[in-house]
C-alpha cells in the first residue's frame, strides 16, 4: 500500500486488474504480486526495519528464514515498480534485474491474508504500508500497466469511487483504525492475520 500524506486526508494508490484476470478481474487492487525465486537473489540498498522482520517472523513461524521473509519485502517493491513504475531506492544501472537497488528501510508489515476455500486461485498475501515521501517518489509518478489499468489515488476514508475486493476493503478498515492510532504507522505495531478455520473467517493479531 502507497501512501501519500501530502494532502489533508492519506490516499492509497490502487489499480484496476484487466478483465481477462481469473482472479478478482475488473477490481481494483493495491499493486502487488506473487513472490519469484529471483527475489531471493535481489540486491538490495537498505535492508528491512528489524521489528518489521520480528513481526514477519511472527506471522510466518520461526522455521521462516530471514532471506524468504525479505524476499516478500523485496518482492512488493518489485512488484510496485513493475505494476506503476514507481522505484523505491538508489538507481543502479548496472542492476540486470531491477534498474534500481530497493529500500526497504521505511515498508511497515500491515497485514498477512489467505484466500478462502473455493476460489478459482488461492493466495497467501502479505501486506506492507509505505509513505511516498519516505520513499522520495512524486504521487504524479505513477503509469499504468498491462496488469493494474486506471491507476488512482484515493481518499482512505471513502473508497466509493471503485469497486474492491472484501478482503482489500478489510484491509483499508484495518489501515484506517491504524493511521488514527498512530499517523505514523510504527514499525512493531500488531499484525492482523485474516484465514479462514472450519468454514468461518477469523482475525488472529500477531
Amino acid at each position: 500500500m502507497l501512501l501519500d500524506r501530502s494532502q489533508a486526508q492519506v490516499r492509497v494508490l490502487v489499480g484496476r486488474r484487466n478483465k481477462a484476470h481469473v482472479f478478482m478481474p475488473d477490481l481494483h487492487v493495491f499493486p502487488g504480486g506473487r513472490r519469484d525465486r529471483s527475489d531471493y537473489k535481489l540486491p538490495w540498498a537498505s535492508d528491512i526495519h528489524p521489528a518489521v522482520l520480528e513481526r514477519l517472523k511472527a506471522c510466518c513461524g520461526p522455521r521462516a528464514s530471514e532471506s524468504r521473509l525479505r524476499a516478500l519485502a523485496l518482492a512488493a517493491l518489485r512488484e510496485l515498480h513493475e505494476e506503476a513504475s514507481i522505484a523505491v531506492g538508489r538507481k543502479e544501472c548496472g542492476n540486470t534485474q531491477l534498474p534500481f537497488l530497493p529500500d526497504l528501510t521505511n515498508l511497515r508489515y500491515m497485514a498477512r491474508a489467505i484466500t478462502p476455500p473455493g476460489f478459482p486461485r488461492r493466495f497467501d498475501t502479505h501486506f506492507f504500508a509505505l509513505f511516498t515521501d519516505e520513499a522520495g517518489v512524486g504521487p504524479a509518478d505513477i503509469r499504468d500497466s498491462r496488469e493494474l489499468e486506471d491507476l488512482r489515488w484515493i481518499d482512505v476514508n471513502d473508497v466509493s469511487a471503485v469497486r474492491m475486493p472484501d478482503i482489500t476493503g478489510i484491509i483499508l478498515a484495518d489501515l484506517r483504525a491504524s493511521l488514527e492510532s498512530d499517523a505514523s504507522l510504527p514499525f512493531g505495531r500488531p499484525v492482523p492475520f485474516y484465514y479462514t478455520r472450519h468454514g468461518r473467517f477469523v482475525r488472529d493479531l500477531l
